[in-house]
């Protein structure tokens, strides 16, 4: 029988050699609206055996899995991980400092705050000499279970956080988009310009005017 998804990104860490696992991951990065949520997940491959790692079995990159699904699996990170860490940057943070330094901030201090780590490892590139020790990892979201599962928190969370503000701002649909970049998205912004929760440094089209964008 063919590994799960689950075990095959277990085993991935648990060759690295530590016990003490931590990976970290973010959502949102891509959206025009909304925070850009960061998580980071400690794993302690000592006492994750038996019955406390089945939960994990179908653990895979986030984008890769169904809503139902992301719940479940975002139940049993927490119910399995030694720690979790959470920073959710908002739209003003972004504007003002940046994308990619809001992220790097973020990833560097959800593992700062994992300090057991005897490993950390990080999605895609290096985080500077500011992070902690780490090692990045090319599409780690599909290859570590510790990336795998920060990436569940991540986008669980962050979903939770859009489907809040759609009740606060219903003109978006922010509950159907979560903030992405969307036909129905940008015919809203256009209609009823942008909100406080839109990312204005972003160059989108969905904020130029309807006959510019023509």
């Amino acid at each position: 029988m063919a590994p799960s998804t689950g075990q095959r990104l277990l085993r991935f860490d648990r060759r690295l050699g530590a016990r003490l696992v931590a990976g970290a991951d973010e959502a949102g990065r891509g959206s025009l609206a909304g925070p850009l949520v960061v998580a980071g997940v400690l794993l302690d491959y000592e006492t994750l055996r038996g019955a406390r790692v089945r939960p994990l079995a179908a653990l895979n990159d986030s984008k890769q899995v169904d809503p139902d699904e992301r719940e479940r699996l975002f139940h049993a990170v927490l119910g399995c991980a030694a720690g979790v860490s959470l920073r959710v940057i908002p739209s003003a943070a972004i504007d003002r400092d940046g994308l990619h330094r809001s992220n790097l901030w973020g990833l560097r201090t959800v593992l700062a705050d994992l300090e057991r780590a005897e490993l950390c490892l990080v999605d895609g590139f290096r985080l500077g000499p500011l992070a902690p020790p780490h090692r990045a990892v090319v599409d780690g979201d599909t290859k570590s279970a510790a990336i795998a599962a920060a990436s569940i928190v991540a986008k669980v969370t962050r979903d939770r956080l859009m489907r809040r503000l759609d009740a606060l701002y219903p003109a978006y649909g922010f509950s159907s988009h979560v903030g992405y970049i969307t036909p129905g998205h940008t015919a809203a912004v256009r209609r009823h310009g942008p909100c406080s929760q839109h990312r204005r440094s972003f160059n989108a089209k969905a904020y130029a005017p309807a006959a510019e964008a023509a």
